[in-house]
């Protein structure tokens, strides 16, 4: 039986994990994975991974943190901790989020309104170390104790804490378990965020402590500042990927598609996130179509990282999230175009839509749309003839969490799913209501060591189950069916998630984004655009 952690625990001296997740103990899933027979066996991390690295949590390695060699680098690290636990609470060094995050530590009731809302804690089986104000009372414990300076009355209201290494490389580990996806934070009755607590904690972590998962960090938003897009593309590459598949979706469709670079004065500056480029060419090959048949002016730009929307500093580090942010804006002043337009994926919107607005000042402040919102405008302005026969195939939509919990954009993309999908089907709860597909918050570039194994069981375990519950009454693999995911986070997920479980070979369900679907059912593109093959 697993014993429930408790606070106290993350300061245990040893390195032996707190916890252990078992398939038994997990959230059932419905047919075809209705018994845990059908579940996949956790890989072991080997000896040497527990011996070069911190993995006292849950026997899962996500940041890859060295252990420390002497209790001299113990106190040091320790120290590098608490400077930057008092530079979370100063206005000059948390100029993003400091008053959200000072009403989470100070008036949260612990009434776990939001524990049910968490899908980490009920796919695990409500596990303690994963209930959502766990991290956050951690958080809290250290605030009152080191930042308020409190004493004993203060321990007896608002709890004890020991303060060593092991507990800061537990919560390191502890950090990258939760998606960012905010559900909590929706269901608090006064708007406590956990989500924004774990963003904090990752932050202090990178920015103090130079701690980051590789993924996202060296590989991810250092590897974009550098060459121009964290897929390692520079704009000499990207032009030529993006010719390419100029030309296949012109030879696809018989409509011919030139995409327009570095254009001023375009209505439009297009970024997508490269990572579509590389992945899923078919996505950003149906916007050029569709902007080209709806005679958009629009443009995508060559300057650095302004052709890749990926803002991976987002997810941890405000600095790092700045200076790509700065970089987007700068292109599109650069070019003078009116708006610009981001494609399908959800952190991008979140950080150049949401967050950014908190940097971008005077001419910087360039109008930002969802292109949720102008795919909409192009279906229903009557400048393309669709036919939805074409789309006769069960269809159900993924909700984006930064996309439609975050920024409210519910309507839109089904006003084109409903128009252009005849058999399409809601996945319940739905809306702002919605579950974040697991890969939120970096998980979905996030491979090493056995951490997959966590991602799938636990992080996307209620995006599988609600993806599931849609297709069961066609369920069988003579039915093709679409998963609809407008961002490429997130089908990234989905990607590995239905691999993971054989869901395309067994049971034939296809994901992809929305402007395929649109472009499928485009009267004057040639039949079949849509491919029912395997990415």
């Amino acid at each position: 039986m697993r014993r429930d952690v408790k606070i106290r625990d993350m300061s245990r001296p040893d390195r032996e994990p707190l916890t252990h997740v078992d398939n038994a103990n997990l959230m059932p899933l419905p047919a075809p994975l209705e018994t845990t027979a059908k579940d996949h066996a956790w890989t072991p991390l080997s000896a040497r991974v527990k011996q070069q690295y911190e993995t006292g949590l849950d026997d899962t390695c996500a940041v890859s943190v060295p252990q420390a060699k002497t209790p001299e680098e113990e106190k040091a690290l320790v120290a590098k901790f608490l400077s930057g636990l008092d530079k979370l609470f100063t206005r000059e060094n948390n100029w993003t989020f400091l008053e959200p995050l000072i009403l989470t530590m100070e008036h949260c009731t612990r009434c776990q309104t939001c524990a049910e809302s968490c899908h980490l804690y009920e796919a695990s089986g409500h596990n303690e170390l994963y209930r959502p104000i766990f991290r956050s009372e951690i958080l809290r414990r250290l605030y009152f104790k080191h930042v308020k300076h409190g004493g004993f009355l203060s321990a007896w209201q608002h709890g004890e804490i020991e303060l060593n290494w092991p507990m800061v490389a537990r919560l390191i580990e502890l950090s990258y378990r939760c998606n960012l996806c905010r559900r909590c934070a929706q269901t608090c009755p006064i708007g406590a965020d956990n989500g924004l607590v774990t963003h904090e904690l990752r932050k202090l972590f990178s920015q103090e402590m130079g701690i980051a998962p590789k993924e996202i960090h060296e590989r991810g938003s250092m590897l974009q500042l550098k060459v121009g897009s964290s897929t390692g593309m520079t704009p000499e590459v990207v032009k030529d990927n993006i010719a390419f598949i100029d030309e296949d979706i012109s030879a696809r469709s018989g409509i011919t598609v030139r995409t327009p670079w570095d254009v001023e004065g375009a209505d439009v500056l297009l970024i997508h996130n490269a990572g579509e480029i590389m992945a899923w060419p078919e996505n950003p090959g149906s916007f050029a179509l569709l902007l080209t048949m709806a005679g958009v002016s629009w443009t995508m730009s060559s300057e650095l990282a302004a052709y890749d929307s990926i803002n991976y500093g987002v997810w941890y580090d405000d600095a790092q999230f700045a200076r790509v942010a700065l970089k987007h804006a700068e292109a599109a002043r650069k070019l003078k175009v009116k708006k610009i337009v981001i494609g399908e994926c959800g952190h991008a919107h979140k950080a150049l839509s949401v967050i950014a607005d908190r940097l971008l000042a005077g001419d910087l402040a360039i109008p930002r749309e969802s292109s949720l919102v102008l795919l909409r405008d192009i279906v229903m302005s009557g400048k393309i003839r669709f036919d939805a026969s074409r789309n006769q195939f069960p269809v159900t939509l993924h909700d984006p969490c930064n996309e439609v919990r975050l920024m409210g954009i519910v309507e839109p993309q089904r006003e084109i799913v409903r128009l252009l999908c005849p058999q399409f089907r809601e996945m319940e709860p739905h809306g702002v209501d919605n579950y974040c597909c697991g890969g939120g918050s970096g998980f979905a570039i996030m491979s090493g060591h056995n951490f997959p194994d966590w991602r799938f069981h636990v992080a996307g375990r209620k995006k599988l189950q609600q993806v599931l519950n849609a297709f069961a009454d066609c369920i069988g693999p003579e039915t093709p069916k679409y998963l609809c995911a407008p961002c490429s986070n997130c089908k990234g997920q989905l990607r590995d998630l239905l691999a993971y479980y054989d869901l395309w070979e067994q049971n034939r369900i296809l994901y992809g984004g929305l402007a395929e679907l649109i472009v499928n059912a485009a009267v004057d593109v040639k039949p079949g655009s849509l491919e029912w093959e395997w990415h």
